[in-house]
């Protein structure tokens, strides 16, 4: 019976090494023949394929729908103005002046069914696009990529994660605690927050968990750069009871072979043994505290 799991790598800030941690244990279960799908969810800056490479098999763009005023047609009452949560009508009565703002509009249809005189007709406005890799007979890249000057990259996030169907899928989280971050760790069933031992690293793991324990969603962690700043991170992991999954030093052989685009569970057979025994740690510590 095939092990189903999604699994969401995550941190409270950016340059952690979610990347370096997602690629690695994707390349791991794909040479173990295991089918798993690592979907770049951080579609403002995606990068997963500068490390892993595959042929495009399937593309689409994410829309949705905005309104379009008729002004022929339009009375300026000022309804779907009264309507919008989103601020994106912009309305002068006194100038008999009326506009959609679409980077703020959120495709909701408010406005349409407050018209009254059909003034409101709707068209679709692109987001981002959504492609997927095929990198060998088991394993697929999907990535999601935001349109530039698009206001939120949560309906392409979502867009990619449903794409994927593979029985293990593993989620390149966008960094922060905000919509985008929230949206993607909700569809996983273990979240892996990676961190580094600093003041910084530590003030946003504690956002990251305290996020976690909102959605009420189990989570381990992975200390980057391990052998660098204090112990304080160690110390709140105790505190909290959250499992240490596995330890990254600042190491210049790990930093040169990322700078390079190699993964380093390729290059290094003692790496590669580390990533599979964290996805048998992950798979233990979600059969034990997850269900």
């Amino acid at each position: 019976m095939k092990t189903k799991i999604k699994i969401a790598i995550a941190s409270g800030k950016g340059g952690t090494g979610k990347t370096f941690i997602s690629t690695n244990l994707f390349r791991v279960l794909q040479k173990q023949s295991i089918d798993v799908t690592l979907v770049d969810c951080d579609a403002e800056e995606p990068n997963d394929l500068q490390f892993i490479s595959g042929s495009s098999v399937e593309a689409f763009s994410v829309t949705q729908k905005v309104p379009v005023i008729d002004k022929t047609k339009c009375t300026y009452c000022g309804k779907c103005f009264e309507y919008c949560n989103y601020n994106a009508i912009f309305y002068l009565q006194e100038r008999t002046y009326i506009e959609v703002l679409e980077d703020q509009c959120h495709g909701c249809g408010a406005c349409s069914v407050a018209c009254n005189f059909a003034a409101i007709t709707e068209k679709e406005n692109e987001l981002g696009t959504v492609e997927t890799f095929r990198v060998s007979e088991n394993a697929e890249l999907i990535e999601a990529r935001m349109k530039i000057g698009v206001h939120s990259p949560v309906s392409t996030i979502k867009a990619a994660i449903k794409s994927a169907k593979n029985s293990v899928v593993l989620f390149d989280s966008p960094p922060g605690t905000s919509c985008p971050f929230i949206q993607t760790v909700s569809f996983a069933d273990y979240v892996v927050l990676v961190t580094e031992p600093t003041p910084f690293g530590l003030s946003d793991l504690k956002q990251s968990v305290e996020t976690l324990k909102s959605m009420n969603k189990c989570c381990g962690v992975i200390v980057n750069r391990s052998t660098l700043g204090t112990n304080e991170v160690y110390e709140y992991l105790n505190q909290e009871k959250i499992p240490l999954l596995m330890s990254v030093p600042f190491d210049k052989n790990i930093a040169l072979h990322y700078s390079k685009g190699n993964v380093l569970a390729e290059k290094d057979i003692e790496w590669s043994i580390k990533f599979n025994q964290l996805y048998n740690t992950i798979l233990e510590r979600y059969g034990d505290s997850c269900n």
